[in-house]
């Protein structure tokens, strides 16, 4: 039997997760409400204490333009948290699973990334992300980082839901279109890994040193194929009314515009485009296309 611990359950990747994870052992959950997830000796003890086999921490600081005035808070949750739950799991000889971010990349070219090129955060997010992910890597041998990108889903604050609002609201709509990335729904991000800790698990069950060697380590997960912002937006606006769903919105003033058109405190990366070869590959699996996932995350949010 699995022992599974969960942090923050109640975001977008933690509650898909948690629908997701269940049939693979006992569940625990820890929230923002249970303990402060700033608190990490606090953190630490309260997840060592369910003697998990597994945890998985989808817990993040994600508001990427706060944290250029924020950086401590952001490096607590983003950086602190994560090298405390490898150390538990380390102690525990627990498997960790630690969801990280395409901001770890300089974002120049239109090459994907490949988890073994150098990075170069562009932010405080950025880099708070990357030093996370050193700081698992330090601590314990048996986890999976999952790289992912623009993630969205049918509840939370996303681009998706942001876009509908505004789309409903305003007749004349300005996005950019000089970024590039794949738009990846949480409920994808929680099926990749039930999948691939259920090999993971397996193989452990045979022989542990094997499935370190076979499974740990970085991987991207994103969804197959590459847009922009403005073609994520024009994607959702063209599923609105082909829904049926009565948009302000005019299409003569649904306006693509530069990132300079645009400023934020936060740089972000041009290109989020992400290589999904090693995690197809070790996890034998198939990523699926942008545009179908969202055909799903849209019908999910507009029939409930």
């Amino acid at each position: 039997m699995q022992t599974i611990v969960l942090l923050a359950p109640n975001g977008q990747v933690g509650f898909e997760v948690a629908r997701a994870v269940a049939p693979l052992g006992q569940l625990f959950t820890l929230s923002r409400q249970d303990v402060d997830f700033a608190d990490t000796p606090a953190v630490a003890a309260k997840v060592a204490a369910f003697k998990p086999t597994v945890i998985i921490n989808a817990a993040a600081w994600t508001a990427v333009d706060k944290a250029e005035a924020e950086k401590q808070a952001c490096e607590l949750i983003n950086v602190a948290l994560p090298a405390a739950l490898a150390e538990v799991a380390n102690q525990c000889n627990a498997w960790l699973v630690h969801y990280s971010s395409d901001y770890v990349y300089p974002g120049y070219g239109t090459t994907p990334w490949q988890e073994t090129d150098t990075t170069g955060p562009l932010s405080v997010y950025g880099q708070s992300k990357l030093d996370g992910d050193l700081a698992v890597i330090k601590h314990t041998d048996k986890y999976i980082i999952f790289r992912t990108s623009w993630v969205y889903a049918a509840r939370g604050n996303n681009f998706l839901r942001t876009m509908l609002k505004l789309a409903q609201q305003r007749e004349a709509l300005s996005v950019v279109a000089d970024q590039t990335g794949a738009p990846t729904p949480a409920r994808l991000i929680a099926q990749v890994t039930v999948l691939a800790l259920q090999q993971v698990l397996l193989q452990q069950a045979e022989d542990e040193a094997e499935a370190i060697r076979s499974y740990a380590g970085i991987y991207h997960l994103a969804s197959q194929g590459y847009c922009s912002w403005y073609d994520f937006a024009a994607e959702i606006f063209r599923l609105a009314r082909d829904s049926g769903m009565v948009l302000a919105l005019n299409d003569q003033q649904f306006k693509a515009i530069a990132t300079v058109d645009y400023p934020t405190p936060a740089k972000r990366p041009p290109n989020s485009r992400l290589n999904l070869t090693k995690l197809e590959q070790t996890f034998n699996l198939q990523l699926p296309e942008w545009q179908q996932q969202l055909y799903f995350t849209f019908n999910e949010l507009t029939t409930h």
